[in-house]
This record gives C-alpha cells, structure tokens and sequence, in this order.
C-alpha cells in the first residue's frame, strides 16, 4: 500500500494499481521506457495509448499516456490522432491488447506504431510513475501552478460566513454549464474558465468586490484564479478550497438546478479584457499564426496540428471555422490529454477576438505546448452546427430496423447485447437487452452465457460503435449477428420504450471511471481519497521528470 501525503485532516489510503506485462505481438516492434522518455523530454510528437477501459486506466497510467480503450478506438482514432504518420506507443492489460491496438491501427493507416515493452510493468522496472485518476497531467499542472504562484484561497467555513454576513462577494463557478447545474454553491453564477477574464469584471466592477472561483475540486478553480491574477484584475481573488468536495466535507448544502449566468460586458471592458489577455499569452510565449501559414504546415504533414475553437458550445454551433472542433477554454485546460493526446503537437486556437484563445494559450505553453492563435484575416470556411466526428468507413454489416428486431424479440428468437457505454446502457437502452463490454464479446466464456442465439443484435446509441463490434461477435454456427440500424436513439425515434438500470449486465462496469466530484451521491471517503491524491501531485511530478510545466510569476 502506499500513503498518499495529505492536508491536516485528510486521511486515506490508495491500493496499488494492478499492472501486467505485455509482450509485442509478432511483427509488432517494441519500444523501451527509455526511448518513450526521452521523446517527451525532447518534446518530439509521441502518444502513448493506453488501451484498457478507462475504469482501468484511472488505477494508474505514465503522465502523458492518453486512454484510448480498444473497444472504442476507430471512434475516437481520427479526430484524436489526426497525422497518421505520428510515432505511437500502446500499452494494455495483458499480453494481447496491445496487439489488437497496433493491428488496428496499422489498419487504419498509421504507419509507426509500435508497443511498450513490458507494458506498464516494464515502465514501473525502469522507475516510470504511475499517476492515478484521470488528466493527471492538467490536475498535476494545477497544483504546480497552487504551489509556485501561490495562489491564495478561502476554505467552506469562511467563505459561508462571509456569504451569511452579506460581504461584497461574488461567487464565479469555472466548471461547465452543465457541471454547475448539477450542484453550485449558494449565490454562484455560472462563468467557465475561458470567459473568467472576459466576464467576471461584469459581475464585479466595484474593485472592493471580493471573488471567489469555485469548481468541483481544485483544479479549475485555481487556474481560474489565477487567469484573474495573471490579467490583473483589480479585485481580490480567491479560489475556494477544494470546490464543491470541501464544501460538502465541511457539512454545507449545495444548490442544485441554478442557471445563473454574467451579463452582457460592455464594449469597453471586453477591449480591456482582451488586451490583458495578450499581454499574458505573450509572456508566456503564445504566439500569432495566420490562416496562409496553417495551411502552409497543415499542407506539409510533419506536424500534428490541433485546431480548436475555444468559445462555448452555444458559440460554436451557431458558426465555426470549418476543420475547427470545440473544446471551450477552460475544459482544455482542464482535459489536455484528450483533446491533445500527442506530446509535442502544434495547439491552434480560435475564437472571436476577444482574447479567450490568449489566455487559454497562456496556459497551454505553461505545460509545454507550442501554442499559436489564429490570426483575423480574409473570411474562412465557415460551417455551422455541433462537430461531426471523422470515422473510418463502417464495415458491412446486417442492419435491422426497430419493426424487425421488436418482431424477434417478442418471439424469441434473438438476444440484444448494447456495446455502448455501462453508463449510457444504464440511462437507456432496449428492453431486454444485455450489456457487454466490446472487448468481451469474442471470448469464450461469452459463448457460453450467450446460450447460441439464433440472433445476435448489437446495439450501440447511434448503432456506430455496434458496427465496428460486429467484428468482434462470438462465431457459432446457426447464430445471425445483426446490427440494430440507428442504434438505441432509433429505437427510440420508432416511440418504442427504454429501459433502464442494470439489469443484464454480463461484463464488469469498469470501462467508465466515476470521478469522485462527480454528481451528488459521492461517498466522503473517496472525496477526501482524491482530495488527498491531488495534494501528492507536485512530488510525482518531481519524481517523474517527464513534465516540462513552466509557471508563470
């Protein structure tokens, strides 16, 4: 076992990560420990892929492995992984889940991929940490930042006090809309990290105002914090001690379903605001690149190239730049390792001018990123509507619709396995249906569960993922697999039922990890557990000297 070091009153111990070795595949080439890390103190591109279920994934992973689980992988390949020519690393739990992966991958066009020899046994042999949870290297970035800046805070009782004495303080919430709705402390509008700089000065013009970021733990709400500083906004700041967790722990109430969001800002402020975002993203060494060179490097291919539209989703939808996806400031920032798995990659960011893409750039070279913002110049492609993700061509698979598979079941003469998410298959999924990892599907004890169908249905929300699973569907003579067309959201456009709850699982929940600062059914000891994992970061990041984080004073 080993102890985390912890805060005053803060107690809880971790179990040890279980970790295997892996061995390449045949014609698979291997890849030492040292060679990955060397590339990430060169800041040469690489990725490490780790394959496993991302519950897997969170008991312990390298700083800057990404999760990319096998039984997800063509759906989140191409937009993750856009140069096809990057090196790529891939580990996985067992001796041939890194195969699978590179076999995979090599399919799909990506042209050097190789395995990590040993797996993560091998990485923890040559003295590699294993960071637990999930954006370790954002979260280990945050309290680099707490550390070194300083930033001051105010814990749950204070803050209450000064709320319940009616100080001149204004509560800022750094999460996502969403997040804030589900639970926010009393009196907290809703301003997520991006627009901190742009907004907050509206909620709070009177320099005496005292103000407060909060998030669900500590992260955000100290580089929320901090982004105020760094501008120098005139009021005192604050970031709440460990969110909406301490104030829980402390015993408090939180608001649920809140919709508090800032007024319009005045043309005036969000010219200053913008202009104090430039003067930070420049220190911090973000520079400038115009629509010609972009597509000058992207033409080129030798670099990974990552565009990103940080505004909110609402600005987004309305009209982005074409090639650009979403990915608003704050959670960016907060999830580098998922919309940038590729260590050393060219990070572009656009926005309307208003020098959100500044100071989320200013943050992103801080953790090593070569960072640039898009320059206004001639009118762009632009495109509206959410990000269709880029797929691989779907097999050829037999597709059939509600009427018919309804028909089959209310004989008997099929089973449904969903292969989506454990999470969404308990939110929804069709009656009757059993739920499987992807993974699974091919072994032989599944066979056996199974019972030899006449027909196989694989489900999925929107019947993609069921596509590529079909693949993977146990192979027994007399058994038809089926793809359920349109997924579970068919289903139920047909206005047939769902069901849900966990009826019918046949594999373990393990390919979702619940966070602990998630939703408002979280028990105490694995808040103060994570909490306490936080607070050990700075250390892991000095023992692991792969990080490259610089911060700003």
């Amino acid at each position: 076992m080993t102890r985390l070091p912890s805060e005053p009153g803060v107690s809880a111990v971790s179990p040890e990560p279980r970790i295997s070795a892996v061995s390449p595949e045949p014609g698979v080439s291997a890849v030492s420990p040292a060679t990955v890390r060397r590339a990430l103190l060169d800041r040469t591109e690489i990725a490490i892929l780790d394959v496993r279920p991302e519950g897997r994934f969170a008991e312990g992973h390298p700083l800057f492995a990404a999760s990319f689980p096998l039984g997800r992988l063509e759906t989140e390949v191409f937009d993750r992984l856009p140069r096809r020519s990057v090196p790529l690393v891939v580990y996985g739990d067992g001796p041939d889940d890194a195969g699978t992966a590179a076999g995979r991958l090599r399919h799909l066009d990506y042209g050097r991929v190789s395995v990590l020899a040993g797996g993560l046994a091998g990485w923890v042999a040559a003295g590699g940490e294993l960071f637990r949870d999930v954006n370790a290297p954002s979260k280990a970035f945050g309290e680099l930042v707490a550390v070194t800046a300083g930033t001051p805070l105010v814990a749950a009782e204070e803050l209450r006090d000064l709320l319940g004495g009616g100080a001149d303080v204004v509560v800022v919430d750094a999460r996502r809309f969403d997040e804030y709705q589900t639970m926010s402390i009393p009196t907290a509008t809703s301003v997520p990290g991006a627009e901190l700089v742009l907004r907050v000065g509206a909620l709070a013009p009177d320099p005496a105002t005292t103000v407060v970021v909060n998030c669900a733990g500590r992260t955000r709400s100290i580089i929320g914090t901090q982004s105020l500083i760094n501008a120098g906004f005139p009021n005192r700041v604050l970031a709440l001690r460990n969110g909406t967790i301490g104030w829980t722990l402390a015993g408090l109430a939180l608001d649920h379903g809140q919709d508090r969001q800032p007024p319009e800002i005045p043309a005036a402020m969000a010219r200053r605001a913008r202009a104090a975002a430039l003067a930070v993203a420049s220190k911090a060494g973000v520079r400038h690149i115009s629509g010609g060179e972009l597509r000058s490097l992207a033409d080129e291919e030798r670099r990974t190239i990552y565009r990103l539209d940080v505004r909110s989703p609402g600005e987004y939808a309305a009209g982005h730049l074409a090639g650009f996806r979403p990915a608003p400031g704050g959670q960016l920032v907060q999830e580098t390792d998922w919309f940038a798995p590729v260590r050393g990659a060219l990070i572009v960011l656009a926005d309307d001018g208003a020098g959100r893409a500044e100071m989320t750039g200013s943050w992103l070279a801080q953790m090593g990123w070569e960072v640039a913002v898009l320059q206004a110049g001639p009118p762009d492609p632009v495109e509206a509507g959410p990000w269709a993700p880029a797929l691989p061509p779907l097999p050829e698979v037999r597709l059939a619709g509600p009427d018919q598979v309804d028909d089959w079941l209310r004989a008997g003469q099929a089973l449904v396995i969903d292969v989506d998410t454990s999470r969404a298959f308990l939110a929804g999924h069709v009656p009757g249906a059993a739920w499987a990892l992807r993974t699974d599907l091919s072994g032989a004890r599944m066979l056996d569960r199974l019972g030899g169908p006449a027909r196989l249905v694989l489900a999925s929300a929107d019947g993609t993922l069921a596509a590529f699973a079909s693949a993977d569907a146990p192979e027994r003579a007399g058994t038809e697999v089926t793809v359920l067309d349109g997924g579970t959201a068919g289903w139920a456009r047909s206005g047939r039922p769902l069901r849900t709850g966990p009826a019918g699982m046949l594999s373990a929940p393990v390919d979702v990890y619940r966070r602990p600062y998630e939703g408002t059914a979280v028990d105490a000891g694995a808040m103060r557990a994570y909490l306490e994992w936080e607070y050990g970061l700075v250390a892991q990041l000095e023992r692991d000297g792969t990080h490259g984080f610089t911060v700003l004073t």
